[in-house]
This record gives structure tokens, C-alpha cells and sequence, in this order.
């Protein structure tokens, strides 16, 4: 048996992989749901939001503009705007539920709206010969659409705060096969903004005892996924790519959804790779997935080379006064340099000296083996929460991420990037396998998907893994995304020590 991703899998002993069609009456039977209202909630919201938002716009301009007002086109323009605004979003599909608080898709579709808006309105002032002031055209639709993802971001995150309260969830029922349920229950509950909450899993029989010790949750068989969401009002079923998930077990599956209001999800295995790299591409009526190839070169690695050192150096000049302070504080509060400068493994295994503000007493190197055994970090790592060796003025810099600053020399050097991996030990890289090698294709980065996603307090393969994951989709939005998370990660000190 084959599975949608190439590969063949042994039918188990006691797992029919085709499933008998439910009756039509129990198909149509609703499953019980939990919180079923916090998608109407949060889409009422945001359509009250975005309606006072264009009802602000057009009062500014109207405000703004000169000459009489009765009977103009300014007027009725502004006026449909407030309506036109949101009529755009929901006609995008701004206000899907699959869209609410993960990923960029939800910003995607304001720019297109505001896009629409504005050919609208270019079209409309042409046609109808409409004396339209430019301020409306210029200013006032793109800060609209701009104010726009603002309130977003701050709803998603509104939203976010509920869900790791427990509330605003998808109750999920996870089938497959016990390494890959155990691996996205995992994933799951480490990412709970994503909304998504493992009540129950189905697996084969050999797996089910192993399953219910590890989860502590409710497991049932293959055969029974839709019993199992309706016992445990789930309104989302997630089938794992490395599961008894042949094409006539997942089709049948479908089938047996229908009419029962339960989304299906399918992990397509590749949980590394997503985004614009992954693409649905039919071939004679057969859907296949397409899976670009990672580029690592080309006019976008110019474009972030010449925005690093653009933002290093602008960055050096600002914080220059900032930087003499944190530097005098070092040199007066202990015996020793200034700067630390350590070896790093960069682009393709090229070594550099990293800097940074010296936060530990002088020798600290040498003393890492007589700390081995309080060493907090598993993996290739040596970490600790409570370092005897990092000074007080260390500690503090340490906690706001001050130490690293001098790393933007190593940015406008072109040693390192301000997205990135997190920049290697030589130790560490001789002891990479062939896939965690892949973290030398791109440059270190002064911060990264690692450090807004808790830093020190991340496991290895975690940070690993994340790291790959930014190697394998990298892009400017991306880019973008992480920086403006960063500043959050740091004032929150979050797994900083």
C-alpha cells in the first residue's frame, strides 16, 4: 500500500484501511462542540473595528477637504467607503476562520483589499468623471489598509492570550500511527496559539496502549474517528502523514465526514517546509504536491545583504551613546576587556570572531568542565540559569540581550546576518550530522526564529529544528516577521540567562 507521499506501507494485522460508509441519517448528525461561538465572536469584532476605522478615515478627509460638500463626489466617495471597507475584507476572505491568529495569510488579504480599494476608486473617479481628492487616493486608503493590520495584529493577539488560557480552541482527534501522533500531539501543545487542543487520537491496535501511556488521553482505532469526535465533541480531525493514510483510507475518511461540520487536516510530512515553497500542481486531473527547491542565492540574498549592513550601520550610529554607557559599565564593574571575542562557525563553515560585551569573569572558558554537572541545556549545549561565573552588570545585559549588540560589527563585516541561525561553537559543528549541517548554508543571525521562541529554555533538537526551518523558508517577509517579534522576546527576557 502506497501512501500520497511515495511511500509504501505494511498493512497491520488487524487494521482494515477501508472504512464501511456510515447511513446517511448518522452522517447528518451534528458533532457536540465546546466554544463554538469564538470564531462569530472574534469575526463580529473585528468587522465593528474595521467599520470604525473606515468611518474615521472618512471623517478625516472630510474634514481635510476644501469647498463645499452637499452633492460631491468626495462626499459619496467617503460615504461608501465605510461600507465598501469591510465588504472588501470578507470578499478576500479576510474573515475566514482558518485565517484567525496564525500566519501572514490574514495580512496578505488586507493588502489585497486595499489593492482592490484603490483600483476601485481610480476606476470610479475616471468613469464617472468624479472630482476626487488625491488625498483620499494617496493617504487615506493606504493608511487605512495600514491601520488595518495594526488592529489585526493586536485582535491576534488578544486572541492568542485566550488560547493559552484555554479558550478559543479547535478540539482535535489526531489518527495515524503512534511515533507521528505522539510527534504532532507534541507540536501541538507546544504551540497552542495555533488554537489547535488534542482531546482524543486514533491509532493502529499494536500502538494503542503505548499511546494512551504517553498522551494520557483518550485512544480509540482507526475505525472509529467519527465515534470518537462525537464522544468528545472534536470539531477537527488531524491525519498524520506517516499513518495507515492510503488513498482509500483518507478518502473514505472524507467520506465519512461529510455532513458531520468536522474539518480534516492531513500533515503533509514535510513539517519543515511550508509556504511559498509548497504548491498543489494537478497532472492530468491527479493533484500532486510540489515542493520547490530552497534558494539560497540569487537577487534576494543581495537585497538582505545590502538591508543588514544598511540596518547594522544606522543601528551602530543611533545606539552609539548606548553602547559607550553599556561599555564603561563593564570596564568599571569587573577586572578584564571590554569585548569577548569567540570563535563562531559562519556561511558554508567559514570561522569568525564573534563579539559581544564581556558578561562573565575573565578565564570563563576554562571553567566549563569543572560546571559540567550543573549544566541546564541538553544536546551539544552548556547552559545555566544561575552561571557563578557571569558577572552582575553580565546578568543584567544578559537579560535584555544588551551583550549582543556589538554583534552588529559582525553584521556590517558581512559575518553574520540580522536573521539568521543561531551562530555555531566549532565543537558544536564537528559533531553535526548531515542534516543539521544544512544551518551553514545561510549566515548566523544576531536573532532568529530560536530567540522569539523562548532562546535558552529551548531544547536542542527544538532549536535545531527551528533553525532548519528557517534554512528551508527563508524570505524577506519572514525577515521582517522575526525582527518585529524580537523586541517583544526581549523585553519580556523570556529564557534569557
Amino acid at each position: 500500500m502506497r501512501t500520497t507521499d511515495g511511500h509504501v506501507l505494511p498493512a497491520p494485522r488487524d487494521v482494515r484501511l477501508t472504512l464501511a460508509p456510515p447511513p446517511a441519517a448518522a452522517a447528518a448528525v451534528p458533532v457536540p462542540r465546546t466554544d463554538v461561538d469564538w470564531a462569530r465572536r472574534h469575526r463580529t469584532g473585528l468587522v465593528t473595528a474595521e467599520t470604525l476605522l473606515a468611518a474615521g478615515t472618512a471623517a478625516v478627509v472630510l474634514a481635510a477637504a476644501d469647498g463645499p460638500l452637499p452633492g460631491s463626489g468626495l462626499l459619496w466617495a467617503s460615504l461608501a467607503l465605510v461600507l465598501a471597507w469591510p465588504a472588501l475584507l470578507a470578499v478576500v476572505g479576510a474573515y475566514e476562520e482558518r485565517s484567525f491568529g496564525i500566519g501572514s495569510d490574514e495580512f496578505r488579504r488586507i493588502g489585497r483589499a486595499g489593492l482592490v480599494l484603490l483600483a476601485g476608486l481610480g476606476f470610479v473617479s475616471y468613469a464617472a468623471e468624479l472630482d476626487l481628492s488625491r488625498g483620499l487616493v494617496v493617504v487615506a486608503v493606504p493608511a487605512l489598509a495600514l491601520t488595518t493590520v495594526l488592529e489585526r495584529y493586536l485582535a491576534r493577539l488578544l486572541l492568542a492570550r485566550q488560547r493559552l488560557q484555554g479558550r478559543s480552541l479547535k478540539r482535535v482527534v489526531v489518527v495515524g500511527r503512534g511515533g507521528a501522533v505522539l510527534e504532532l500531539t507534541d507540536r501541538l501543545s507546544r504551540n497552542r496559539h495555533a488554537g489547535l487542543d488534542v482531546v482524543a487520537a486514533c491509532v493502529t491496535p499494536d500502538d494503542r496502549s503505548r499511546v494512551a501511556r504517553a498522551l494520557d488521553l483518550p485512544v480509540a482505532g482507526l475505525e472509529e474517528v467519527l465515534a470518537t469526535a462525537r464522544l468528545h465533541g472534536a470539531d477537527t480531525i488531524a491525519v498524520t502523514s506517516a499513518s495507515e493514510t492510503a488513498a482509500e483510507y483518507l478518502r473514505t475518511l472524507s467520506w465519512q465526514l461529510e455532513g458531520s461540520g468536522l474539518e480534516l487536516l492531513v500533515a503533509p510530512g514535510l513539517v519543515e517546509v511550508a509556504g511559498p515553497r509548497l504548491h498543489i500542481r494537478p497532472f492530468d486531473g491527479l493533484p500532486l504536491l510540489s515542493v520547490e527547491q530552497p534558494r539560497f542565492e540569487g537577487w534576494r540574498r543581495v537585497v538582505k545583504g545590502a538591508i543588514d549592513r544598511s540596518v547594522a550601520l544606522a543601528a551602530l550610529v543611533f545606539f552609539a551613546p548606548v553602547l559607550a554607557a553599556l561599555a564603561l559599565a563593564v570596564r568599571v564593574s569587573s577586572p578584564g576587556p571590554v569585548f569577548y571575542r569567540q570563535e563562531r562557525i559562519g556561511l558554508q563553515g567559514r570561522s569568525f570572531a564573534m563579539l559581544k560585551f564581556r558578561s562573565m569573569v575573565p578565564g570563563a572558558d576554562q571553567q566549563v568542565a569543572s560546571l559540567s554537572d550543573g549544566n541546564d541545556a541538553d544536546g551539544l549545549l552548556f547552559k545555566m540559569r544561575h552561571d557563578p561565573r557571569v558577572t552582575p552588570v553580565g546578568r543584567w545585559l544578559r537579560r535584555f540581550s544588551l551583550d549582543e549588540l556589538p554583534q552588529l560589527v559582525n553584521v556590517l563585516r558581512g559575518s553574520m546576518s540580522l536573521v539568521g541561525p543561531r551562530p555555531p561553537l566549532p565543537q558544536e559543528v564537528a559533531r553535526y550530522d548531515s542534516s543539521v549541517s544544512r544551518r551553514l548554508l545561510v549566515k548566523p543571525g544576531l536573532t532568529g526564529l530560536w530567540q522569539i521562541s523562548g532562546r535558552s529554555d529551548l531544547p536542542w533538537e527544538e532549536a535545531v529544528r527551528l533553525d532548519l526551518r528557517y534554512v528551508e523558508n527563508w524570505s524577506l517577509t519572514l525577515d521582517v516577521q522575526i525582527l518585529w517579534k524580537t523586541a517583544r522576546a526581549v523585553v519580556s527576557a523570556s529564557g534569557a540567562y
